[in-house]
């Protein structure tokens, strides 16, 4: 069911093994380390193995995932991600993006984001769409709250170390 969406500026794409070099780069940002999480991708080798076993392995189980952001431009290249998965022991879709620092305050985010909602609520038929932020990432949160989403309550797991984070959700009308 993996497909390619399009917006005004991007193309957002399944990731290959290709990807690589970009996702070693994306990972190992100061901005990705400090509100996502060291993913121990510290070698092209172990950018491979996280394409294989996060997107990829996610594509192939639910047909959703973390996908490449691609500038239509007459150089395209991924400037980040953005899609839809299911995180382990979650029922929810989460919907989840990061960028790499040139391509940051110019609404890429919002754009991506915006049609992995329309395909969530059109295609997929889902009553909402959940989100999680670090507590920090004022950034994140604007987004999430410029495309509707909602701020929940705090619960014991989002004070979990080592930081806390923020859980959103957009729901859509039935």
């Amino acid at each position: 069911m993996l497909l390619t969406l399009e917006t005004p500026r991007l193309r957002l794409r399944p990731l290959t093994q290709a990807d690589a070099p970009f996702i070693l780069e994306l990972v190992n940002d100061a901005a990705w380390l400090a509100y996502i999480g060291d993913k121990a991708v510290h070698s092209l080798e172990d950018a491979h193995r996280y394409l294989l076993e996060g997107p990829m392995a996610m594509y192939a189980a639910l047909g959703i995932g973390l996908c490449a952001m691609d500038l239509k431009t007459d150089d395209p290249r991924p400037v980040g991600l953005c899609g839809l998965l299911v995180r382990d022991g979650s029922p929810d879709v989460e919907l989840g993006y990061a960028l790499l620092p040139e391509a940051r305050s110019q609404g890429l985010v919002r754009e991506a984001a915006g049609a992995w909602i329309a395909f969530a609520e059109h295609q997929l038929k889902l009553r909402e769409v959940h989100a999680y932020t670090h507590a920090d990432n004022g950034a994140s949160q604007s987004v999430l709250e410029a495309l509707g989403f909602a701020l929940l309550p705090p619960t014991e797991a989002d004070q979990e170390p080592p930081a806390a984070r923020r859980h959103w959700r957009l729901s859509f009308s039935a």
